[in-house]
């Protein structure tokens, strides 16, 4: 009988937080303090789709902590998405915020139903029916949500009229949700933000390791909105991208992938696998490639220690969030590949949503060279904090980041005091 373990997102996160607790010697009720999420909601909607079909959808919301800032953290939906993936996701969105230096605690959402069975107008009836059973849940000062996997700027932009029209405002009161289309408040560069990000960090990681980005090959494990601008940014500054996969499958060519190509291929057909200029390969091929740089930037737990022990890249940029599983994360670091921990490589998403924040707040708009300027010098300088840390003390990436986060949440919840 087989005693390998199976780790979930919420596993993953309090494993995560456990070693670092030992680390910091954190009191135990501080501990369990963080252990566990300030509030977290399980929602019955019962939306009447545009053929009359009556539906029950169930939704989470979850608030981690707010000790730095109000909640901040995507709405996930999917057939699959569980409490538990809310609540983990939450956790690392606090660590997240916090490491990347933005008044934001960590939150998440989730809806559970599949996006790609329905059309447009039943996945905005749907969405507005979350809006408003959650309505009490989200605001500036609350929770501020944002896309994830299976919404986009579309839905945002659906989640801040249903607000505003339910107070019978033309706009809300500040920034209730961000990731909208710019022309209704969002901001130049948010859609490319954790792909543009992605690529910032392992440019910044790079320099460290003595590898040069114009000679580096490297495979991507997920073309969606992370993924496929990750590779974008990464193949104008020189890079080869030699492997490229999405839930369909993979393709693969030793001589490089161009990039803008298979992005308009994708934008065709809907899919990676079966691009005509490269060979077609499966999701694990491109994990276990003879490449330098590995970007998981697709879902959670992909690496295992199977795959950890087959990985040949010298770096793993971790796109996705929690792509590795904890056992997988021992075997690389004793094969000393270099990891850029999630809550660290995919910041530039919740960094530049901090950004709209603001702006929608004082109504003004960055023009986008200041949005990816403030990007990459926020980014950059967190990396090489965490990097710095990790040397000084003799840390991994991931548990420098994590130490780094956590001690900063701490700190907050100790200033704010015990009593409520």
């Amino acid at each position: 009988m087989s005693t390998k373990q199976v780790y979930g997102i919420l596993k993953t996160a309090r494993l995560n937080l456990e070693q670092t607790s030992e680390r910091l010697h954190l009191e135990e009720q501080m501990f369990k303090r963080l252990l566990e999420p300030k509030e977290k909601i399980e929602i019955t909607l019962n939306p009447t789709l545009s053929s009359n079909k009556h539906m029950q959808v169930k939704a989470f919301i979850v608030r981690h902590r707010d000790a730095l800032g109000p909640a901040k953290g995507g709405i996930r939906m999917s057939p699959n998405v569980t409490m538990d993936d809310i609540q983990g996701l939450s956790m690392e969105m606090t660590w997240k915020t916090a490491l990347i230096g933005v008044p934001f605690g960590g939150g998440k959402s989730g809806i559970c139903f599949d996006p790609s069975k329905i059309t447009a107008e039943d996945k905005e009836i749907i969405i507005r029916s979350f809006t408003r059973g959650a309505m009490r849940h989200i605001g500036p000062e609350v929770y501020v949500p944002a896309p994830d996997m299976g919404t986009n700027e579309t839905d945002m932009g659906h989640i801040r009229d249903c607000l505003a029209y339910s107070w019978g405002k033309s706009v809300t009161d500040g920034c209730y949700v961000t990731g909208k289309p710019v022309i209704i408040g969002g901001i130049l560069g948010r859609k490319e933000a954790t792909g543009r990000g992605v690529a910032y960090t392992i440019v910044a990681a790079c320099e460290k390791l003595g590898l040069d980005i114009k000679k580096s090959r490297i495979a991507v494990q997920g073309f969606g909105n992370v993924g496929s601008i990750a590779a974008m940014v990464l193949s104008e500054l020189g890079a080869k991208i030699i492997a490229v996969s999405d839930v369909t499958g993979g393709v693969i060519d030793e001589e490089g992938i161009n990039i803008e190509h298979l992005m308009n291929f994708v934008k065709d057909c809907g899919q990676v696998y079966g691009y005509p200029s490269a060979k077609d390969c499966t999701n694990e091929d491109v994990l276990t490639c003879n490449c330098d740089i590995l970007v998981p930037a697709a879902t959670q737990s992909v690496i295992t220690s199977d795959i950890a022990n087959e990985i040949k890249a010298k770096l793993v940029a971790e796109g996705a969030n929690s792509p590795t599983t904890p056992d997988a994360d021992e075997i690389l670091d004793k094969k000393k590949i270099f990891i850029i921990p999630d809550i660290l490589c995919n910041s530039g998403g919740v960094f530049v949503s901090y950004l709209e924040y603001t702006q929608e707040t004082q109504r003004e708009q960055m023009t986008l060279e200041e949005v990816n300027s403030r990007l990459n010098n926020r980014i950059v300088s967190r990396f090489n904090d965490v990097y710095n840390y990790s040397k000084l003390n003799n840390l991994t990436m991931r548990q420098a980041a994590m130490d780094m986060a956590v001690s900063r949440v701490v700190e907050a919840t100790y200033a704010m005091g015990a009593l409520p």
